[in-house]
């Protein structure tokens, strides 16, 4: 009868380096920190909301209740009727086209000049790829009431005052700085081998901006146009400097029109600041999952 042996197993003295890693659990923090931390958090998204709240609160208030019984009351009634006053008194159909006509363009032309200008500084070596930079941002330190003057005469002679163009050009111009900053910083930190091997496989430089790191910006890209939109939007300064017909003023201006010499109708003032509020809200909640990407790259590996 045929025997067979056993061998004595070995005992185990630690993990075999051919075996799978031992998984990392990452530690939380104590709950009461947690809990004070999202208190915190809390008290003070509300405090931010407060004044919005306010003034959508105020704005559905018809104007004889609040003169009687002041805006910190329990409201009778809620109407939309200083909406609708808003938008036939105030032209708000004329002004959101006016401003439409200035942001868009102003916001392709920022972000499109401004990625080239950051493709060239952030993958070329060249003698003046730092003063060029500082140059682009150079721009976001000089205060625009330096340049009122020489600027309106420049409008003059070069036939720009008093148009949606002249606006466009402004605002590109102060803004591309910004832009230019973000998105070399963002294109410096993604890996130069994908642009040597389009290089290699005989892509010319326009290709590999345009088809491989442009693509990789998108975040970034969406984040600047998120912010730029609503800074160019809600600008009135170049407006009310560079703009002589009504017709022609933004949005921002048309809360003029609501107010009076002598009388002042802040619940119809109230209304017309939500209407003119909710664009950029809505360019945020449509572009809200590029937006944090565009802003969170790069705070994790």
């Amino acid at each position: 009868m045929a025997t067979t042996s056993i061998e004595p197993q070995k005992p185990v003295t630690g993990l075999d380096k051919s075996g799978p890693a031992p998984v990392r659990t990452r530690k939380r923090g104590k709950p009461g920190r947690q809990l004070v931390f999202q208190i915190v958090l809390s008290v003070i998204a509300f405090a931010w909301m407060v004044p919005l709240l306010w003034a959508l609160y105020t704005s559905l208030r018809p104007y004889s209740e609040t003169a009687e019984k002041g805006y910190v009351s329990l409201p009778d009634t809620l109407t939309f009727q200083n909406y609708v006053t808003a938008w036939t008194q105030g032209n708000m159909g004329q002004y959101f086209l006016n401003s439409l006509i200035i942001a868009v363009p102003a916001v392709i032309i920022v972000l499109s000049l401004s990625s080239c200008a950051a493709f060239v500084l952030s993958r070329f070596s060249f003698k003046f790829n730092i003063p060029m930079l500082m140059f682009f941002t150079a721009a976001n330190l000089l205060p625009q009431q330096v340049v009122i003057t020489p600027l309106y005469r420049l409008y003059l002679e070069l036939g720009l005052y008093n148009t949606y163009a002249g606006l466009v050009v402004i605002n590109v111009a102060f803004q591309m700085g910004f832009c230019v900053f973000v998105l070399s910083n963002f294109m410096r930190a993604l890996p130069k081998e994908l642009t040597e091997a389009a290089q290699i496989d005989g892509a010319g430089v326009w290709r590999q901006y345009w088809q491989v790191v442009l693509p990789l910006t998108r975040p970034a890209l969406a984040a600047l146009a998120t912010l730029e939109f609503a800074w160019i939007y809600n600008d009135f300064f170049w407006a009310l400097v560079l703009v002589r017909d009504g017709d022609r003023m933004p949005v921002t201006s048309a809360l003029n029109n609501l107010q009076g010499n002598f009388f002042v109708d802040n619940n119809l003032v109230a209304a017309g600041a939500i209407m003119i509020a909710l664009p950029t809200v809505l360019i945020y909640i449509l572009l809200q999952k590029h937006f944090v990407a565009g802003l969170t790259m790069g705070a994790n590996k």
